[in-house]
């Protein structure tokens, strides 16, 4: 998928609305339209990266500043002192749904535990 197919893409690009929680010049942050917990955000970077795995050694930066910003979006939000979860789902077994690096931040309540599936 090309950034140019790419919802998320679009939606920094100003093209799709969103309803911001943050934004500076690495990150976009917005409330998820299917929240799971009563704070559901995404907090993804501007530039296009299809996943997790596509993360390459130059892009340490961003993956530092990706995690800082979110800490700082969960303290914005609230639900730092209580808790949250941080989620990045890499690849269709992983359960991504967007092909843009995004990670999301639940809290604002108690998230369930995490459980394993075996098969």
């Amino acid at each position: 998928m090309s950034s140019s197919d790419c919802i998320f893409c679009k939606i920094v690009a100003g093209d799709i609305p969103c309803r911001s929680i943050y934004e500076d010049d690495w990150l976009l942050s917005f409330y998820d339209i299917h929240p799971v917990t009563p704070i559901h955000a995404l907090v993804i970077p501007k530039q296009h990266l299809t996943s997790l795995d596509d993360l390459a050694g130059t892009d340490r930066s961003l993956a530092g500043v990706l995690l800082e910003r979110t800490a700082f979006i969960a303290r914005q939000l609230g639900i730092a002192s209580s808790g949250y979860r941080t989620i990045v789902n890499t690849g269709s077994d992983g359960g991504q749904e967007v092909a843009h690096l995004h990670l999301h931040l639940l809290g604002g309540g108690r998230v369930g535990p995490m459980v394993a599936r075996h098969p």
